[in-house]
């Protein structure tokens, strides 16, 4: 049976968090369509993943049988990661937008999962899997506004999923998620919610969309 590999990477609950709740609605129909199938949850907010280090970085480019023992238990994290993406027949992200950005959780989840020779590169090792990325912000940053140049996570994102990985990747964007919160932005709340509503029948959509390709 199919198995997905859902990553959370907001601060906030699921009540509270824009891309959450997005992230569910796919999880929710992606069960409905493999209700024996496999989810890997990996909250990066809850449980973290270390950053980078030296002997992580450097293990990547070395033959593992000169590696320290350091470089060793480094690396055995890094594999761990890597084969919990190597195994998933699709990837689900939630990726907020902090500081114009991803939030720092992400980066590190993905500084080691990217590995040249094996995930990236010639290699691409999850070449294909279908990803969707959930990519809520706070404000508009579309093609057309007036800050349009700072969007710095889809373009980021499709550098490192499609460009390093070879991934498949789509992206579901719930916009202008402060609107609510912040008065100076209250003319905007429809805008919201009418963001937000597309982007939940985006998600069952997409999600169907997914499994029937996988069952294909």
């Amino acid at each position: 049976m199919a198995t997905l590999l859902h990553i959370d990477s907001s601060v906030f609950p699921a009540d509270a968090s824009s891309s959450r709740a997005v992230t569910d609605a796919f999880r929710r129909t992606w069960q409905e369509q493999h209700p024996e199938g496999t989810v890997i949850h990996r909250d990066l907010a809850m449980h973290p993943v270390p950053h980078i280090t030296a002997h992580a970085h450097t293990a990547g480019f070395s033959d593992p049988a000169a590696h320290s023992p350091e470089q060793a238990a480094a690396f055995a994290e890094r594999v761990r990661l890597i084969e919990e993406l190597e195994s998933a027949d699709a990837v689900l992200i939630g990726a907020p937008m902090y500081n114009l950005t991803i939030p720092s959780t992400l980066k590190a989840w993905l500084d080691n999962v990217v590995l040249f020779g094996r995930t990236a590169g010639n290699a691409q090792s999850v070449k294909g899997t279908p990803v969707t990325v959930v990519a809520s912000r706070g404000g508009a940053y579309g093609p057309g506004t007036p800050r349009e140049g700072y969007e710095y996570v889809q373009n980021y994102l499709s550098a490192i999923l499609a460009d390093f990985l070879g991934a498949d990747v789509d992206f579901i964007v719930p916009e202008l998620t402060m609107a609510p919160s912040n008065p100076e932005m209250t003319e905007l709340v429809p805008l919201f919610e009418a963001s937000r509503e597309r982007a939940l029948d985006e998600a069952a959509a997409k999600a169907k969309q997914v499994a029937a390709r996988l069952a294909a």
